[in-house]
């Protein structure tokens, strides 16, 4: 009987260990499997990265840390990038104040357009169109004049490709003044040939149509000038230039070939007390040269908001050989800051943009971030009267600062490569 006892508590005891080990390598098996759970998501992360990495870079994979948006969108607005920059970056509208006339005057006549004009001491836009041809063919840089008392010059103009040139009485305070004579002279040269129409009313005439006799000569010549801004605050613009412009004139020079003989001229400027005011260069057919000189600028300096506008546009169209005949002489003038206010300063800034449209240099600007409400028309003024058009960035693109939104009707937002050539193209065409 005590035997049998034994037994059964012995039996007990081994059925009692043997649940037990069960009951323990049960727990290790839920706690390895529980780690393998937790390892696998980051397995797979990385295998699937690899995957992704090796079908999107070819047989090379590198773990490479991802850089946030945020990081990636700053430092493209700054204009920073690892990459090298291509061209079509950058964005940019126009608005040609000539070819919408009707509403310019109406800007004028608006508190903030009569204020800027009064500011930068322009009077009045007294304009006159004049459409030149030749046996039914628009003449191309045909000298215009318009004259007034005692034979005097009031202003003097260039045609473009297309025929027409834009002349203006009492444009600024030292311009003869309308209300002293409504009544004047245009007289018209292209090589040897001289018209001369009288008893014009200025404004009031509408397009005054001159034909010359037989057919002139069309110039295969074309000068485009880049004046750019290089204080501190255009470095954002500037980074993406290089690629920009060469991209442009190697479309047109593309479009023209065999066409055209273009000439390139890049100049560079700050402000007085700066390292340099004005460094300019000649014109050139090398165009990668011109283009590489870009690249070569740094922006600094300035501090203040205005600078030396009116020292660089003096240098630009009198301190260079510009093609005597010509299809077109271009100046785009990249800036995103006005000329020191000052009566010496504005009497040049007169002067100058008189000398550009006798010259038919067109002033093109291209408003960069930072440009206010007063330098906007001021640059609108110096296009208008020289022929040009006005070109501005917007903020589509993302690069650089704000950009002031012009007080301009609808236009369309384009690449500003693109809008470049197309530009230049209708100049040249």
């Amino acid at each position: 009987m005590i035997k049998n006892k034994t037994k059964s508590k012995l039996m007990s005891m081994i059925i009692s260990m043997l649940v037990l080990l069960l009951i323990l390598s049960s727990c290790s098996s839920n706690r390895n499997n529980n780690a393998a759970d937790r390892a696998a998501p980051d397995s797979g992360a990385k295998s699937s990265q690899s995957e992704t990495s090796a079908d999107d870079r070819g047989n090379r994979v590198e773990d490479k840390p991802v850089e946030p948006e945020s990081h990636r969108e700053e430092a493209r607005r700054q204009g920073r990038t690892d990459a090298p920059i291509q061209a079509g970056q950058l964005t940019a509208g126009e608005w040609d104040d000539l070819a919408a006339w009707e509403r310019f005057n109406n800007l004028l006549n608006s508190y903030e357009g009569s204020d800027s004009s009064a500011h930068w001491g322009f009077e009045y836009f007294n304009r006159l169109e004049v459409s030149v041809t030749s046996d039914g063919r628009a003449v191309t840089d045909a000298t215009v004049r318009l004259i007034g008392q005692q034979n005097r010059t009031v202003w003097e103009a260039r045609t473009n490709a297309d025929g027409k040139a834009y002349v203006f009485a009492g444009l600024f305070k030292d311009n003869e003044q309308p209300y002293q004579r409504t009544r004047y002279s245009v007289e018209v040269t292209a090589d040897q040939q001289k018209k001369k129409v009288s008893n014009i009313e200025v404004p009031g005439q509408g397009v005054l149509k001159v034909d010359l006799d037989g057919e002139l000569p069309d110039s295969k010549q074309v000068d485009v000038m880049f004046v750019m801004d290089t204080t501190g605050s255009m470095q954002d613009e500037m980074d993406y230039m290089e690629a920009e412009l060469k991209d442009v004139i190697a479309r047109v020079g593309e479009k023209h070939a065999n066409q055209l003989d273009i000439r390139m001229s890049t100049n560079f400027y700050r402000d007085i007390h700066d390292d340099y005011v004005v460094k300019a260069n000649p014109f050139t057919t090398n165009i990668d040269q011109a283009v590489r000189l870009i690249a070569m600028q740094k922006a600094q300096g300035g501090g203040d908001y205005p600078e030396a506008v009116e020292q660089a546009l003096r240098n630009a169209v009198s301190d260079h050989k510009w093609s005597e005949n010509a299809r077109a002489r271009l100046m785009f003038v990249v800036l995103d800051a006005p000329p020191h206010h000052e009566a010496q300063i504005m009497q040049e800034m007169h002067s100058v943009i008189e000398d550009a449209a006798k010259a038919g240099i067109r002033i093109i600007p291209v408003a960069s971030s930072g440009v206010d409400v007063d330098t906007e028309y001021l640059l609108r003024f110096a296009a208008v009267a020289t022929g040009g058009t006005y070109l501005f960035l917007t903020d589509d693109s993302g690069i650089g600062s704000d950009h002031l939104e012009p007080a301009v009707g609808e236009y369309e937002t384009k690449l500003l490569n693109d809008l470049l050539v197309e530009v230049i193209n209708r100049y040249v065409q």
